[in-house]
């Protein structure tokens, strides 16, 4: 790709999280980067949106190859089944990706991509915007410094009800509460932790919800750390909204409520010997932060974290999970070393963004 100032990317899929989060992040990151086009079967919102966002290249799903010829790099916001397919055809024709979490289905799927990208010398970046967040990365550095001592156990909670027919309900696009928002609690545990897991359990419950017949409605999951030390948590896709975690240690405890957020402000409560300090801030714009460092690492050739190995042991744990919740058995992990983990410098803030009108989308909770 020839040097320019800033990276042409295209959109691919353009359902809730493309609509109220991505397109509109663009706004915040025009120092390098700059949305050229968008990939949709639906002719409405490819109509709607590119003349909301001024965006010339409008193709379909079977328009991709000539999409590609026009752009940089792309965001993939499509199904989880699909992740796999359309970032490795990105990668051929030596576009940049950048695809949202979870990586894919499957660790092969995830191990295909990485490949993929790695022979044709691209970029490979997985949408993990927490990575980037104010709220998460101070709570990273307050527990790396020692303040709550050593760190012994986390839990989380994730919960949300979900509408009838979305597609985090449909096994066959990648549906279920674990690839869907436990990602999240497993990730928030490896990076507070700095360490991986070696062995999971879990158990999936379904109360008989017609919607969520597919899918899990339910799981807790327990993950064993080196250093006797563990996290668990429940996700839920039939539950009234949370999304909060803490991790507690020798001297004190660190509770992070909301922290998975992006539609709203985040806060954390520190407590070390019964002395609580608060912070809080306002809603802020999640995803421009993560195209201004993508954008980066392409213009100036430096390999971006999270990575595509990140999202794998995302996806090996979540497998490995599942297996357990089918087998009621423990499920051993092998051993995995970040190349990084995510730090403070990674740390870039852009205003909130005005949730804009929505072209035939609507969000996954009912509400």
């Amino acid at each position: 790709m020839a040097r320019r100032a800033a990276v042409r990317y295209g959109v691919v899929g353009l359902g809730h999280i493309a609509q109220v989060a991505v397109l509109p992040a663009f706004a915040h990151a025009r120092r390098n980067s700059r949305v050229v086009a968008l990939v949709s079967d639906d002719p409405a919102k490819l109509r709607a949106l590119s003349r909301k966002y001024r965006i010339e290249g409008v193709y379909s799903y079977e328009e991709y190859e000539a999409c590609l010829e026009q752009v940089d790099a792309v965001y993939i916001a499509l199904p989880n089944s699909l992740h796999a397919e359309y970032t490795i055809r990105a990668a051929r024709a030596g576009v940049h990706v950048l695809c949202e979490k979870p990586m894919a289905v499957t660790v092969d799927e995830c191990q295909r991509m990485i490949d993929a990208c790695r022979e044709n010398r691209v970029k490979l970046m997985i949408a993990y915007r927490l990575h980037f967040e104010e709220i998460n990365l101070k709570a990273v550095d307050l527990v790396r410094r020692g303040r709550i001592g050593d760190p012994k156990f986390f839990n989380s909670s994730f919960a949300m009800t979900v509408r009838k027919n979305d597609i985090r309900t449909k096994k066959d696009m990648g549906g279920g509460t674990l690839y869907d928002i436990g990602v999240y609690c497993i990730n928030a545990a490896r990076y507070l932790f700095r360490a991986e897991p070696n062995e999971v359990m879990a158990v999936s419950v379904n109360s008989g919800a017609a919607k969520l017949a597919e899918v899990d409605e339910s799981t807790g999951a327990i993950l064993r750390f080196d250093g006797e030390r563990v996290a668990a948590f429940v996700t839920s896709f039939n539950a009234a909204d949370v999304a909060s975690y803490r991790i507690v240690g020798t001297k004190g405890q660190l509770h992070v409520d909301p922290a998975y957020e992006y539609a709203e402000g985040l806060g954390y409560e520190l407590t070390v010997n019964g002395t609580t300090t608060r912070k809080r801030i306002s809603k802020r714009d999640q995803f421009a932060p993560e195209l201004l460092y993508f954008s980066d690492c392409i213009l100036k050739d430096r390999e971006p974290e999270p990575s595509g190995e990140e999202g794998r042991q995302d996806v090996r744990i979540v497998q490995a999970l599942y297996e357990s919740a089918a087998t009621r058995k423990a499920v051993r992990i092998p051993p995995f070393e970040p190349s990084k983990r995510p730090t403070g410098r990674q740390r870039i803030s852009r205003a909130g963004v005005r949730k804009p009108k929505l072209v035939k989308v609507q969000s996954a909770s009912e509400d």
